[in-house]
């Protein structure tokens, strides 16, 4: 993958996690996202947490609604990525865990 990690890419990630609450959150990806982003953005992540939980592909397309071919990256990024799904399915398990 071309490295897109820039000055500008950076100032984004930053602003990103700098951001404190889901409101704050919500507000800024409604006014740097379209609605469509933003959904195909939340779909990504219910696939890699029905493919962590072992969950077939026609399961999750019939579910989630999203094409074999967007589970199967999907999948490639969770097991060869960067790590970024790891660490938010862990976020969300450790904070039904009543964890940070």
């Amino acid at each position: 993958m071309k490295n897109f990690h820039d000055e500008s890419t950076e100032r984004l990630f930053k602003v990103i996690s700098e951001i404190s609450s889901p409101e704050e959150c919500s507000a800024f990806f409604e006014d740097i996202c379209t609605i469509k982003e933003i959904m195909d953005m939340a779909q990504r992540l219910d696939t890699a947490i029905l493919l962590d939980g072992g969950s077939s592909y026609q399961k999750i397309a019939d579910e989630v609604g999203v094409s074999t071919a967007t589970i199967s990256r999907v999948n490639r990024c969770l097991n060869y990525g960067a790590g970024g799904y790891r660490t938010a399915i862990d976020k969300l398990n450790g904070d039904k865990n009543g964890n940070k």
